[in-house]
């Protein structure tokens, strides 16, 4: 038998969560587990802004043709835009470009792929802790993974303790940094901190990898971009890994881009044709439909301004969130332990919860969660904040 020695790998465990969630009968469970943005019933919105565009393209696209390897080039000038800056002065000398990639997911691997193969020996260093799939991807690619420090176990942000770790990182390594929303504890470095990492970064001639995954859900579409484009302007390479999935909802379309910056306009074309080539191993043509939707959007005053109207009022949401659930933890004493929550930026917050306290939240209180303690703000229910504090404050008592 041909198959008779392939084993069973283990199933996700942030996908398992959705299963374990929905064979749960009890009407006041809480889904804070998988990352995805949820409205105040409970469910992941399409845009207003994404619909009307869709309508759009429905009565307007005229083909459906490939769309080449590094995609819709409309989609790739308006997303280098978003992230770079309308006035980018790295666009305007042709030093940076995107390739369009079925979600960031994409886009990380294409640049892990495109680091072992152009880059052969340089090592990748992670946060620790980190979003998970990146630890996969990059030894998929059969990268060396190394790691420096974020945040300790007494959940809190360590700059120092990062700062020392890069400084002994191998000349010429690549470092990836998350630009905004940190996944999965939601602890942003300050523009203080980022000069500091940048001042590092340029010493140790260390390329920098910075994924790009939630623009707009920290402080805003351009608030959120200050670090990428800090690096941008002051350091010949960057790599960007951009996504769509979140801040424009298109999580099953599979929208994201890789953008290299360089340091001229003939050495983005040489690494975009070794880029082309990687594509077209992996997947030849980018899906085109999301991509579609976003250029639209991008494209279009009004439809763009409703688009920024409707990331706004996710973010804010989400802030309320924030707030709402370290006031609901006042009345037990917890406002001060779990004062952090309100300080975090993006989706994600590393509660500070134990691998046994979120079990116990699982099992007697029906709220989901990862085994780490990270929780998805955008799943908690504004109605029900002080059912969720309740909870919280009794595994906390144990």
């Amino acid at each position: 038998m041909h198959f008779s020695a392939i084993g069973r790998v283990p199933g996700d465990p942030i996908l398992g969560l959705i299963d374990a969630y929905n064979q749960d009968s009890n009407p006041n469970k809480f889904d804070l587990g998988v990352g995805v943005y949820k409205d105040a019933n409970g469910l992941t919105p399409i845009l207003q802004s994404v619909k009307q565009a869709e309508q759009r393209l429905v009565d307007q696209q005229q083909t459906k043709t490939y769309i080449g390897g590094h995609g819709d080039s409309r989609f790739g000038q308006l997303i280098s835009e978003l992230v770079l800056g309308t006035d980018s002065p790295l666009l305007a000398a042709k030093r940076a470009g995107a390739t369009q990639t079925p979600g960031g997911t994409g886009a990380l691997r294409l640049v892990a792929d495109f680091i072992a193969h152009c880059l052969p020996e340089r090592g990748i260093w992670l946060s620790d802790p980190t979003w998970p799939i990146h630890e996969s991807i990059f030894a998929e690619a059969g990268l060396k993974v190394g790691h420096y420090p974020y945040v300790g176990r007494d959940n809190t942000l360590n700059v120092a303790a990062m700062l020392h770790a890069l400084e002994n990182v191998p000349q010429g390594d690549v470092v990836l940094l998350h630009a905004c929303c940190h996944n999965p504890t939601g602890f942003d470095l300050s523009q203080d901190d980022w000069l500091q990492v940048l001042d590092v970064v340029r010493r140790r001639e260390l390329l920098p990898l910075i994924d790009f995954a939630y623009q707009g859900f920290g402080d805003g579409l351009e608030e959120d971009a200050w670090s990428t484009r800090l690096f941008v302007s002051e350091l010949p390479e960057v790599l960007i890994t951009s996504s769509c999935s979140k801040n424009f909802g298109l999580y099953r379309e599979r929208v994201g881009a890789l953008i290299v910056c360089a340091n001229d306009a003939e050495k983005l074309t040489d690494v975009r044709s070794q880029l082309a080539y990687l594509a077209r191993n992996l997947w030849s043509n980018p899906p085109d439909h999301g991509a579609a939707v976003v250029a639209t959007i991008l494209g279009d005053a009004q439809l763009k301004a409703q688009w920024t109207a409707e990331v706004e009022a996710m973010r804010s949401r989400i802030a309320q969130l924030r707030s709402g659930l370290v006031e609901a933890l006042t009345p037990f004493g917890l406002a001060e332990r779990f004062a952090h929550i309100n300080q975090q930026r993006g989706m994600f917050s590393y509660t500070g919860l134990s691998t046994e306290q979120v079990q116990v939240l699982r099992e007697k209180h029906s709220v989901y969660m990862v085994g780490s303690g990270r929780a998805n703000m955008a799943g908690v229910d504004v109605t029900r904040l002080e059912l969720l504090a309740k909870a919280i404050a009794q595994v906390c008592q144990h």
